[in-house]
């Protein structure tokens, strides 16, 4: 199996170079909105942000960074396939802007702009950010009523494009062969993720490194998975270190990510340099961790109807008998992307 997997320097709000309807699955985390970490970003962009930040009015400043962003979204409307599904990890800001204090909810900002779009609001997914202090209390700590709660999850909200799911023809291999196991299903598939951990980024030099919040690995593998087959494409437009390309190639789907800084692709360069071991232990970890379900299973006194066919494993479901992980055996850097192949896992 061969994937390829394009990055585009440039404005993710104009994507000239990816085509309507050729995108299966989205998979992204912008810049949130009223973080201070994101203010320059924004400012560069649409500096009329920077005048309502020094004017202390929060709330115009919330809404020009979110016409940002909808202009990307305006693209992933274009280039998603109807039924295709978009994924956006986003997290609310607290903030002090002229004196007050507030939330600004971008996870809803969010969501009434893909509304608007066309799109269906499906069950969305909190995961829980390592806690960063234990002196983690905002506002008057012990002393009512001041205090405030501290923001540890952030948001993956999922979306439809349309109002129908995909089609596909009958019994098609690439479908099933993509599978997860009945375990990974009742894992991924709950609606509060608290066994994903953070992610420190290997970035040369501090302004980099502050520049870049790449979300942990965890999550987008598993969103790919979830949410897409193989020969899929998915599309990250706020590529950052490309974490959703590196997580779309040891899952073997293509992908394509936008960045607007150029400093980011030497470090998914690296990146890729070791992507074959990690795409192999990824897979040797979920057969592994299928294997000692089995165990659990059978001490616990229950069965397994079906076997694999590709494994020598039982597993719970006839769906799951077909699944075939497959692991990157070679990297091949093109003009403006890569290209992968792929081997079936073997275990």
């Amino acid at each position: 199996m061969e994937t390829s997997h394009r990055v585009i320097v440039g404005d993710s709000s104009e994507l000239a170079d990816v085509e309507d309807d050729s995108v299966e699955l989205v998979v992204t985390s912008p810049p949130y909105p009223m973080i201070e970490l994101w203010d320059d970003l924004f400012v560069d962009l649409e500096p009329s942000i920077g005048d309502a930040l020094e004017a202390g009015d929060g709330e115009a400043a919330f809404e020009a960074m979110h016409a940002r962003l909808d202009r990307v979204w305006e693209e992933v409307s274009r280039v998603l396939v109807d039924g295709g599904i978009a994924c956006i990890n986003v997290g609310d800001a607290t903030r002090s802007v002229d004196g007050s204090f507030r939330v600004y909810p971008n996870h809803v900002r969010i969501t009434e702009a893909f509304e608007e779009r066309g799109f269906a609001p499906l069950p969305d997914v909190l995961w829980r950010k390592p806690a960063n202090s234990a002196a983690k209390f905002m506002g008057s700590g012990m002393i009512p009523p001041n205090a405030y709660v501290t923001l540890e999850h952030e948001y993956v909200l999922i979306f439809r494009n349309g109002s129908s799911t995909r089609s596909f023809e009958a019994y098609a291999d690439r479908r099933y062969e993509a599978a997860y196991f009945w375990e990974e299903r009742n894992r991924w598939f709950t609606d509060v993720w608290t066994d994903v951990t953070g992610e420190l980024q290997a970035l040369e030099g501090d302004e980099l490194r502050e520049r870049s919040a790449a979300y942990p690995l965890e999550i987008p593998y598993r969103l790919v998975c979830m949410f897409s087959t193989y020969g899929d494409t998915v599309l990250d437009p706020f590529w950052g270190t490309g974490t959703t390309s590196l997580a779309a190639m040891c899952a073997g789907r293509n992908s394509v990510g936008c960045e607007l800084e150029s400093e980011f692709v030497p470090v998914f360069d690296e990146r890729v340099a070791g992507v074959d071991h990690l795409s192999r232990a990824i897979g040797d970890q979920r057969l592994e961790d299928h294997r000692a379900f089995v165990r659990r299973r059978r001490e616990e006194g229950g069965g397994l109807e079906y076997d694999a066919d590709h494994y020598d494993v039982p597993v719970m479901t006839k769906m799951e008998t077909g699944i075939r992980l497959y692991a990157v055996d070679d990297v091949e850097e093109l003009d403006g992307g890569y290209r992968a192949e792929h081997v079936p896992l073997e275990g």
